[in-house]
């Protein structure tokens, strides 16, 4: 019992050693597990919003970083990959040299509910259908007018999208894409 009692103040300890200061910011992790998008899904994700040469997109959540490699390649826009696991950034930096896109894109470790969209033209989202209510109201007051927002699999809440596309990808998974525009209406 002594020894039980022992274990539990050492958990309780450690526990307590792992609680971040009050008021200090540390990045979400809730938002969605990483889940890879397969290719052809990132490229009817960029194809929907019309990706160009002139576009800046940021994927918030970019995991190993193809959609925003896919989009300089591509479509030769420059991005933005913003993920809380460095290990991924990591990935998404070598992948990113490797294909020749380096200096197109940039890759940061943040909490994408605290990240600066005002630059992009395009976000892409493969978060949860709770984390995109929780994003809406980021997203709606720092992205200009016109600006595209896609997301793969989960809907804004209430907010209807223009386009829904529903499809089947090269492996026979059905896929649902969702498409904003920006148009300077704040919503919660």
């Amino acid at each position: 019992m002594a020894g039980m009692r022992t274990l539990c103040a050492l958990v309780a300890a450690l526990a307590a050693s792992l609680t971040p200061l009050a008021g200090a910011q540390t990045p979400r992790n809730d938002l969605a597990p990483f889940v890879s998008t397969p290719e052809d899904v990132v490229e009817r994700m960029l194809g929907l919003a019309k990706v160009g040469p002139d576009d800046v997109v940021y994927d918030l959540g970019c995991g190993d970083g193809r959609i925003v490699i896919a989009a300089a390649k591509k479509f030769g826009a420059r991005g933005v990959g913003i993920d809380i696991d460095a290990n991924l950034i990591n990935q998404a930096e070598a992948r990113a040299k490797a294909e020749g896109v380096a200096n197109r894109v940039r890759f940061e470790v943040g909490d994408v509910m605290a990240v600066n969209v005002s630059r992009a033209t395009v976000v892409t989202l493969y978060l949860l259908s709770s984390s995109n209510v929780r994003l809406r109201p980021l997203l709606t007051k720092q992205l200009k007018k016109g600006a595209r927002i896609v997301s793969h699999s989960f809907p804004m809440g209430d907010w209807e999208p223009e386009t829904v596309d529903t499809f089947r990808d090269q492996a026979g998974t059905s896929r649902t894409l969702y498409l904003w525009t920006a148009d300077g209406r704040i919503r919660p």
